[in-house]
C-alpha cells in the first residue's frame, strides 16, 4: 500500500469526505459577517426613521443580505433593535468597569470617586455613540422595550449598590437610589444634545454635582 496521501487543490480533506476541511470556518466566518452587516444596517435605519419606520427591506438593501439571511440570523426587527441595545448596554458596563477599577488600582478606595468614575465613562459612552443612545430613549421602540430598559436600569442599581456598603453589611438604598435615578435622567438630557462639546460640558457639570451628594446619616458617600 502506497504510503503518498493526494492532496486535492482546495485543501485537506474533511474524514467525512465531504470537502474541505476549512468550509465549515469560512461558513462561520461569512455568517459572522453576515451578521454583523445586519447589525450595522439596522443601527443606520433604526437611527435614521425610528423603530417604527424601519422597514426590513430597508435594512437587508443597506447590508447587502436578503431577507432570509436576516431571519436566519435574528427573528426580526425587534429582536434586531434588542440585540442592538444589549451590546450598547454590554460596551457601557465594560466602560464602566474599567474605569472603576483604573480608579481602585490607583488607591482610590472612597465608593463615591468610583461611582464617579464609572459615571465619566458612562457619559463618554454616550457622547460617543449618541445616535444609538438617543434611539433608546425616543419612545419608539418594539412593545416591552420599556420593561427591558427598566430591568437593565435595575441591574446597574444593583452594580451601585455593591459601591456604597454600610457599616453594618447592608446597602444605602436611599443613597443609590437618588445616584441611580439622577444619572438616568442625566443620561437621556447628554444624549439628545447634538453639540459634543456642549454634552460633554454638560456631564462633566453633572458628575461634578453628583459628587457634592453625601450621605446625611454618615456625612458622606
Amino acid at each position: 500500500m502506497s504510503s503518498h496521501i493526494d492532496v486535492p487543490p482546495g485543501g485537506v480533506t474533511r474524514s467525512d469526505g465531504a470537502g474541505p476541511a476549512d468550509v465549515p470556518a469560512r461558513s462561520s466566518d461569512r455568517g459572522a459577517a453576515t451578521r454583523g452587516a445586519l447589525l450595522a444596517a439596522a443601527r443606520d435605519v433604526f437611527c435614521e426613521s425610528g423603530f417604527a419606520q424601519a422597514a426590513v427591506t430597508d435594512i437587508v438593501a443597506k447590508a447587502g443580505a436578503s431577507v432570509g439571511s436576516l431571519y436566519h440570523h435574528f427573528s426580526g426587527k425587534a429582536d434586531l433593535y434588542l440585540t442592538l441595545y444589549e451590546n450598547f448596554q454590554n460596551g457601557q458596563q465594560v466602560r464602566t468597569r474599567q474605569a472603576i477599577n483604573a480608579v481602585r488600582e490607583a488607591g482610590v478606595t472612597d465608593p463615591m470617586q468610583q461611582f464617579l468614575a464609572g459615571a465619566t465613562a458612562y457619559f463618554d459612552g454616550c457622547i460617543k455613540e449618541r445616535d444609538v443612545a438617543r434611539l433608546f430613549i425616543s419612545g419608539d421602540g418594539p412593545p416591552g422595550f420599556d420593561r427591558v430598559m427598566r430591568q437593565r436600569l435595575g441591574t446597574w442599581a444593583r452594580r451601585n449598590a455593591a459601591l456604597f456598603n454600610t457599616a453594618d453589611g447592608g446597602v444605602d438604598e436611599a443613597l443609590v437610589m437618588v445616584l441611580t435615578g439622577a444619572m438616568a435622567g442625566a443620561v437621556s438630557e447628554v444624549s439628545l444634545m447634538d453639540d459634543e462639546d456642549a454634552a460633554r460640558r454638560l456631564a462633566d457639570e453633572i458628575v461634578a454635582i453628583l459628587g457634592t451628594i453625601r450621605n446625611p446619616r454618615t456625612g458622606h458617600g
